[in-house]
């Protein structure tokens, strides 16, 4: 699947935090001139508090109302809601220990900078990120062992079945794909 038009206009991405989902869901929504849905802007609420999940699924509903749109997240919550309507999902399949990577640079950089995140305008900060159980790292590390369990089954549903999937592996092989759609 090289070309735009093969992608459709509702696009979900996928994969373990620190990927790189967000990154490729705002190139592919400026790619393809469609609105851009970041999951993680709509779950967290100021102080790290989590939306609660009725109103996540409503939020979410009126986002993907339109007919275009690039979404990036794993919120199982909402799959129900995504999925049957997107028409291609792609998920960052990456190695572990190369998502470790990202996040622990992205981690630090955000720290360091204490760049706000998302409209909660959040800071990470660094100790809790190493030495808590809200470890970003600890829930990379057991997510992206439980989406390998259950995307397979999931996404041979037949609620899913229509879906275009598109599983890389590595970053070079995703931007390789993402250039040559960029190519035209």
């Amino acid at each position: 699947m090289n070309t735009l038009d093969a992608l459709g206009t509702r696009i979900v991405v996928v994969g373990t935090s620190g990927s790189g989902k967000s990154t490729l869901a705002r190139q592919l929504a400026d790619l393809t001139h469609s609105k851009y849905v970041e999951m993680d802007n709509l779950h967290w609420l100021p102080n790290w508090v989590e939306r609660e999940t009725d109103e996540l699924r409503q939020l979410v509903q009126a986002e993907i109302a339109c007919e275009e749109w690039v979404l990036d997240g794993n919120y199982s919550s909402c799959r129900d809601i995504v999925w049957p309507q997107a028409q291609t999902l792609i998920w960052l399949d990456y190695p572990l220990r190369l998502i470790m990577g990202r996040l622990l640079w992205r981690t630090l950089r955000r720290t360091l900078t204490q760049e706000k995140l998302w409209a909660a305008e959040n800071r990470e900060r660094l100790w809790p990120q190493f030495f808590s159980r809200d470890s970003l790292f600890l829930w990379a590390l057991q997510s992206h062992q439980r989406r390998h369990q259950t995307y397979p089954t999931a996404l041979m549903e037949p609620a899913h079945q229509h879906l275009n999937v598109l599983r890389f592996y590595h970053p070079r092989e995703t931007k390789q794909w993402l250039d040559g759609l960029a190519q035209g």
